[in-house]
């Protein structure tokens, strides 16, 4: 798998001297690059990273405070990246975001790197904690930020349950990107999903005299 054409998002701050994108590239794809080898993730080290990247152990540590914030930053160099939002309604903002999640549904399916690292992750609650704080919280934060706009914006009842309402849009993509590998993932399940959901949660007219 080659990282050559992902930007690096590093989710800590600056520390040191300035980034290099291209030492940082290289280190994001010596990660890679021992998770190809096989290396599990519990064997995956700092050092062992500095030296398949041809870098000091010190320049690491000057871009990520230990290894599982460097590893997420892998995993999120290596995924999709996150769409930008339409804007022009609750409907298509959730579609972008429904469609997003079945890409990245798609990626995982045909990556084994990919597959086995997500499954390695969580086993590791320190890696998974990072991975569900700084990649998975902020996606979930953005659906609700669309849904609360909605409701605001008059397209969704203003008695609907935002936490729960997250979960109806989402789960059915979760359950078939993750519970049902085998399920299809063709393209438009975006938009049917989003649909048939939102024939119950938009504002009922009242009926006219």
């Amino acid at each position: 798998m080659s990282l050559a054409d992902s930007r690096p998002r590093p989710c800590g701050p600056t520390r040191g001297r300035p980034r290099s994108e291209a030492v940082e590239q290289a280190i994001l794809e010596g990660v890679v690059k021992l998770l190809e080898e096989g290396v599990p993730l519990a064997e995956l080290s700092i050092e062992r990273i500095a030296r398949t990247a041809g870098v000091g152990k010190a320049t690491i540590y000057r871009r990520w405070s230990g290894k599982e914030e460097l590893f997420v930053d892998a995993m999120r160099t290596a995924e999709p990246e996150d769409p930008e939002l339409p804007g022009t309604s609750m409907r298509d903002d959730l579609v972008v975001l429904l469609e997003s999640l079945r890409r990245r549904g798609l990626v995982n399916r045909s990556s084994a790197i990919l597959h086995n690292a997500h499954v390695q992750m969580k086993s590791s609650p320190k890696i998974w904690a990072a991975y569900h704080a700084s990649v998975i919280v902020p996606r979930r934060n953005l659906g609700l930020e669309v849904l609360r706009r909605g409701q605001l914006n008059g397209e969704l009842r203003a008695d609907v349950d935002l936490e729960l309402a997250n979960d109806l849009f989402v789960g059915p993509m979760l359950t078939r990107t993750v519970m049902r590998p085998d399920a299809d993932l063709p393209e438009g399940l975006a938009e049917e999903i989003v649909d048939t959901v939102l024939e119950g949660l938009r504002p009922v007219s009242p009926p006219t005299a």
